[in-house]
C-alpha cells in the first residue's frame, strides 16, 4: 500500500479515531469500536481505502535537494 494522505489528513482522523473510541467506550457499541480501530490504522499508515477507490493522493511531491 502506498501512502496516499497528507499530515493534515492523518491528524484530522486522529482526532475522529479519539472520537470513536470515547463513544464506543461510553456507548459499548463494538461497530464504533472495529471504526476507530480502522481510523487508527489509516492515519498510522497514511493510507485511505476511500482515497484508493477514487484515485486521489494527498501526499506532499517528493523535493529534490540537489
Amino acid at each position: 500500500m502506498k501512502p496516499n494522505m497528507g499530515t493534515p489528513d492523518r491528524i484530522i482522523r486522529i482526532a475522529i479515531a479519539i472520537f470513536l473510541l470515547g463513544y464506543a467506550y461510553w456507548q459499548s457499541s463494538w461497530l464504533a469500536f472495529g471504526f476507530s480501530i480502522f481510523t487508527f490504522y489509516e492515519s498510522w499508515a497514511s493510507w485511505c481505502a476511500f482515497y484508493q477507490l477514487i484515485g486521489r493522493n494527498h501526499c506532499p511531491l517528493p523535493r529534490n535537494n540537489k
